[in-house]
């Protein structure tokens, strides 16, 4: 069984401050991946209380270990995971 490294999806966000040159620099802000029963969703703002409420949770802007069976079902997920988001271990 082959093991990958799985760098959740990202968006960038700006302005990164209040300050006139904060408005041309933006941030990359990881988006983590849910699964509950067979659905997965993507969640830009978890609260502790529901991560405990899925089934799966890969937080964003991390690195996850996951299998090729997990990998296969996250880019069948449909929420924006692909092929570049997973390095072979």
């Amino acid at each position: 069984m082959a093991y990958y490294l799985f760098k959740t999806p990202n968006v960038e966000e700006g302005p990164a401050g209040g300050a006139r040159l904060f408005y041309f620099y933006k941030l990359n802000r990881g988006i983590s991946i849910a699964k509950s029963g067979a659905t997965y969703s993507r969640v830009r703002y978890a609260v502790d209380e529901d991560i405990a409420n899925y089934d799966e949770f890969y937080r964003g802007g991390y690195t996850h270990t996951v299998d090729d069976t997990t990998k296969a079902a996250l880019i069948a997920g449909g929420v924006g995971v692909t092929e570049a988001n997973f390095t072979a271990i």
